[in-house]
């Protein structure tokens, strides 16, 4: 059993950055690939980004390449995701997911957050 919990949501003007961080329960955090999804309002939920349970893979969705950045730390049990150059439509519910070693453009992970709120605003 995994349970998320994210941080670091909130307000920011467009150009801006926030980082989220996802902290993470149980024993065996380094065999879950890492994900973060995301979902604005009448949309459908979309994967943003994820890395590998190995640490060796990295995916992230075009709309957000250049500007967003995975990251993970094992030891401490916890994945981030650095955003960059924030636009007005990467305002969403953004959660963290794990999936058991699952591959980085999982779809259905095993496990997820609770999601924090990021607004961008123009």
């Amino acid at each position: 059993q995994v349970q998320l919990v994210e941080s670091g949501g909130g307000l920011v003007q467009a150009g801006g950055s926030l980082r989220l961080s996802c902290a993470a329960s149980g024993r065996t955090f380094s065999s879950y690939t890492m994900a973060w999804f995301r979902q604005a309002p009448g949309k459908e939920r979309e994967l943003v980004a994820a890395m590998s349970w190995t640490g060796g893979r990295t995916y992230y969705a075009d709309s957000v390449k250049g500007r967003f950045i995975i990251s993970r730390d094992n030891a401490k049990k916890s994945a981030s995701l650095q955003m960059n150059s924030l636009k007005p439509e990467d305002t969403a519910v953004y959660y963290c997911a794990a999936a058991y070693r699952g591959v980085v453009t999982t779809t259905e992970p095993h496990y997820w957050g609770q999601g924090t709120q990021v607004t961008v605003s123009s």
